[in-house]
């Protein structure tokens, strides 16, 4: 379980969009959270006046003074003494890595979208290194103009995307640890897009019997990790089938169940072209307009060694050539 909640901000009302999610989660967890904000030397130096110059490093202590009270007065919205705060010169990316390597445990919580100071951090360069390379899971939060940084937010299900694949159902561990703790209801979603294929074909009246047996399959699969599930002690599991583009349903899955967020697994360092569902899992993280959970592999070699399950599609949908 996580020891931690890392929280980079940069000091505008984008960032903070995180604060409610993150006051959810520290006090549903009973962990203790960091603010932390990083100055970057070299782009203060270039932000920094020229007639300004020659008192460049008394701006540089006051830049870094103004910080150290910034993230005090967010502190104060978190309960006593479960929060602590530190300000750092340096590079953005390898600040955030060496303050989340420290514990591996710690959860790293941050925005995704919005305008453009938050794309200078979680857009740009700084984002796709943490998710390519750092080995701790991240909790991503959209945020918009119109956003919130008030109260708490509420998290009542999890969406989780199963490809049938070993490495996919690794999320499931570490979620059966939040459910425990938080009380979340669990959405184990298989997506199948092999009708959109089929559906290119002139409609006859027997494939309709085929569309059944295909779901048939997929229901099969869920029901089994439901039972095994419950046998845990999870009686709160949903299955569902849906056919179309996975991202697409993935998305339009979270956006349709309230007070949710979706939860995906990845190669522990491994880079976005290798997650679970490829480029499906890049799309959700770019286009949700609710919170993912990344949660890191332990195991680069599993998706090799155990492929997916996902069935073997039935005769009619394979195309003669």
């Amino acid at each position: 379980m996580y020891t931690q909640i890392l929280i980079p901000l940069d000091g505008s009302s984008l960032s903070e969009q995180v604060l409610p999610y993150a006051r959810f989660l520290a006090r549903a967890l009973a962990i203790p959270v960091q603010l932390l904000k990083v100055i970057d030397r070299n782009e203060f130096e270039l932000t920094t006046k020229p007639s300004q110059g020659g008192c460049f490093d008394a701006l540089l202590s006051r830049s870094i003074a103004s910080s150290r009270a910034y993230l005090k007065k967010i502190a104060r919205s978190f309960q006593k003494g479960q929060v602590s705060c530190s300000v750092h010169e340096g590079n953005p990316t390898q600040v955030l890595m060496k303050k989340a390597e420290a514990e591996k445990n710690t959860l790293i919580v941050m925005a995704t979208h919005g305008g453009s100071g938050i794309r200078r951090w979680l857009l740009g360069s700084v984002a796709n290194k943490l998710l390519q390379e750092a080995a701790n899971d991240m909790f991503l939060i959209p945020v918009t103009d119109e956003g919130s940084t008030g109260g708490d937010a509420m998290l009542k299900r999890v969406i989780i995307p199963l490809d049938g694949s070993g490495l996919a159902e690794k999320v499931l561990p570490r979620i059966e640890e939040l459910a425990e703790r938080i009380g979340l209801k669990l959405v184990l979603l298989r997506v199948s897009e092999r009708q959109l294929a089929v559906t290119k074909h002139p409609y006859t009246p027997w494939m309709s019997e085929r569309f059944n047996r295909l779901g048939g399959e997929l229901h099969q699969y869920l029901g089994g990790k439901v039972k095994e599930l419950k046998i845990k002690g999870l009686v709160d599991v949903e299955p569902m089938v849906k056919f179309g583009y996975a991202a697409d349903q993935i998305i339009g899955t979270a956006e349709e169940t309230r007070d949710s967020f979706v939860a995906m697994c990845t190669h522990g360092g491994a880079g976005m072209n290798r997650w679970v569902l490829g480029s499906v899992t890049n799309t959700v993280v770019r286009h949700s307009r609710g919170p993912v959970l990344v949660i890191r592999g332990h195991n680069p070699m599993v998706e090799q060694k155990q492929g997916s399950a996902e069935p073997t599609p039935p005769a009619w949908v394979q195309t003669k050539r």
